[in-house]
């Protein structure tokens, strides 16, 4: 690649970054400062505090977002992945060993928080631009809450749809929005240009120092400036580490600085704009355009937090966290553009009910901050490790440089706990529900697929019983699909009990599902031929991989693997999963019970693995939990 076509290829990148990376994040001078001076712990408008409170926000964004993210977690890729299930992928495995349990569950956990996080952000940031209406006229009051339910609405809906000719115009809006909120925040910032002092952090410990337990308070608002900062690692793949980075360096930082400083400078001068610092910026004949502005900035942000969730909801799945989802490609040119019906609906219905029942911007940032800072706090812990065990940093530096960022982490941590009975409870009550579920799953998956090896015959056991008693054998090839690659898989030996015949070529396929993003179409199959017309292959996918099956057989035929498509059958087990009090798997029994449900309405393994269902037969087996 040429030297200006590389150029072009970042400017591209960084251009999509902004649409999606930063929406969240872009938005929070929405709400993060009038929080701070107007909310349910707000403090007095003074000099001090204004300058105490801006340079906590301007610091915070240097620490969290610019040093702890951009530079440090950003490095712990998983072959350009990021994200907090690629964290989990490089932390559970090593040298092929399965390690580390304990920060694989807390890893699952800052995972099921991002479920919560989805619900809140969408919510309060679209209400957040829609009670702008606000600083205009009181009129418009009781239409809030039913307008931001409306737009939630129509972008849930349009999700089926993809992103992929939206999102061409995602950041174009996206430099708008930061080129506006920074012109707003410079004219304030010249005619009261004391809050540039902010950048001094000596004014943020003074403020901590001098109002102890209320500064503690208000540090939960400030945390509101960083959310969405876990969207520059989770999107990593995405665009890579440098557009991301160039984006926030050149446009994003000095945009969010510019207006918070803005927004400061004006409540000094009129300390009544606190309810609405962000719309009181702009000229009264600007105020409905930067509301319209707004409301599409928060969709964008909206738009990128839904995204987030397919993507991790794909990633929970073929890592083997999740049960088998519908899951649609919405690109041709992007694997990594899908749609999750299950999980849309029900982010739908729970942002829906958090605007309804919460009904306003202030009373959700109640809720909003602990999922994300506890997701912080777990990703600088994951970091630490990868960091030792995978860069080969020392104990005192790895330990020093996370020490840093873990003391940032839990002062905004234990800022946010303080929010859990006036609403922090719902993501964190969201997280326990998905987080018993991955466990479930995991635990219930391992454990069947240890039931059925017990039953299974040793495959030169198979072949002598074969060859002993040849079985009528017909044209065309079977395919028995198989947990394990080891031993004859039990719905092979179903079928030949029961029908007493075999195609003249049998294939035992095995799909295996490996810790890494993708894995290259060179060395993702292996084929071993056996005696008797049988062969052994496994495929091996990424979990940003689409799992299919036919296309990696066809890959096969380079191996020396023959088989027609209109000649082969496909073989899956069925199972019927049923308890019993004395016999279990090894997890309690309302484990059992709940993996028995989620197994029953799990997706087919047909569609899920794009074998073509005309040419399936499904045998029944029955187990014992």
């Amino acid at each position: 690649m040429s030297h200006s076509s590389a150029q072009s290829r970042v400017a591209v990148l960084t251009l999509a970054a902004l649409g999606v990376v930063y929406g969240d994040i872009g938005t929070s001078p929405l709400y993060s400062l009038r929080e701070c001076f107007a909310g349910t712990h707000a403090i007095p408008v003074t000099l001090d505090n204004v300058l105490g409170v801006l340079s906590l926000i301007v610091w915070s964004l240097i620490v969290t977002v610019t040093l702890n993210y951009l530079l440090f977690v950003m490095r712990a890729d998983n072959g350009g992945e990021g994200g907090i299930l690629a964290l989990v992928a490089l932390v559970r495995t090593r040298n092929g060993k399965k390690v580390h349990p304990g920060l694989v569950a807390a890893g699952l956990v800052g995972a099921a928080l991002l479920y919560g996080d989805g619900m809140i952000t969408p919510a309060i940031s679209v209400l957040s631009a829609v009670e702008g209406l606000g600083a205009a006229t009181a009129v418009f009051e009781p239409f809030v809450v039913p307008i931001t339910v409306t737009i939630l609405v129509l972008v849930f809906f349009a999700q089926r749809h993809g992103t992929e000719g939206i999102g061409k115009v995602f950041g174009p809006i996206m430099i708008v929005w930061f080129v506006t909120i920074a012109a707003l925040g410079i004219p304030h910032v010249l005619t009261h240009p004391s809050v540039l002092g902010s950048v001094n952090p000596l004014h943020g410990l003074r403020f901590l120092r001098d109002h102890g337990w209320a500064s503690f308070l208000t540090l939960g608002a400030v945390f509101l400036s960083v959310t969405g900062a876990e969207a520059l690692y989770a999107d990593m793949g995405h665009f890579g580490r440098k557009p991301i980075r160039i984006a926030w360096f050149a446009l994003v930082l000095p945009s969010l600085v510019l207006n918070y400083m803005g927004q400061g400078a004006l409540m000094l001068s009129q300390p009544e704009t606190r309810e609405h610092p962000f719309f009181y910026l702009a000229p009264s004949w600007a105020l409905y355009p930067l509301v319209l502005l707004s409301a599409m900035a928060a969709v964008i942000a909206s738009q990128a937090v839904i995204s987030g969730a397919f993507s991790l909801t794909q990633q929970a799945i073929q890592l083997g966290y999740s049960p088998r989802l519908d899951i649609r490609h919405t690109s041709a040119h992007q694997q990594g553009q899908v749609y999750v019906p299950a999980v849309n609906w029900t982010l739908m219905l729970a942002t829906v009910g958090l605007v309804v029942g919460f009904k306003s911007s202030t009373n959700l940032a109640s809720a909003y901050g602990i999922a994300v800072t506890t997701t912080m706090v777990i990703t600088s812990i994951l970091a630490n490790y990868v960091a030792r065990e995978r860069w080969g940093w020392s104990m005192w530096k790895a330990g020093l440089v996370s020490g840093v960022f873990l003391a940032v982490d839990f002062a905004f941590f234990g800022a946010n706990i303080i929010k859990i009975p006036a609403g922090g409870w719902f993501p964190l009550v969201v997280a326990a529900l998905i987080y018993m579920i991955m466990t479930t799953w995991s635990m219930g998956r391992n454990l069947v697929v240890r039931r059925l090896s017990e039953t299974e015959v040793p495959l030169s056991q198979f072949f002598a019983s074969v060859h002993a008693k040849p079985p009528h054998r017909v044209s065309g090839t079977g395919i028995f699909m198989t947990a394990r690659p080891e031993g004859t898989p039990p719905i092979l030996v179903h079928h030949l009990t029961h029908n007493k015949a075999l195609n003249e070529q049998i294939i035992l396929l095995t799909v295996s599902m490996v810790d890494v993003p993708s894995v290259d179409p060179e060395s993702a199959i292996s084929v071993e031929q056996l005696a008797g017309g049988f062969w052994r292959v496994v495929t091996k996918f990424g979990y940003m991989d689409p799992p299919d099956v036919p296309a990696a057989l066809n890959r096969a035929r380079q191996l020396g693997l023959n088989w027609q498509k209109d000649d082969t059958t496909y073989y899956l087990a069925h199972l019927s999963l049923f308890t019993h009090s004395e016999s279990r798997l090894g997890m309690s029994e309302w484990r059992d019970k709940l993996f028995v449900f989620i197994s029953r309405n799990a997706r087919s393994a047909t569609s899920f693995f794009q074998i073509p269902p005309d040419r399936v037969i499904e045998i029944g087996i029955q187990l014992e939990l």
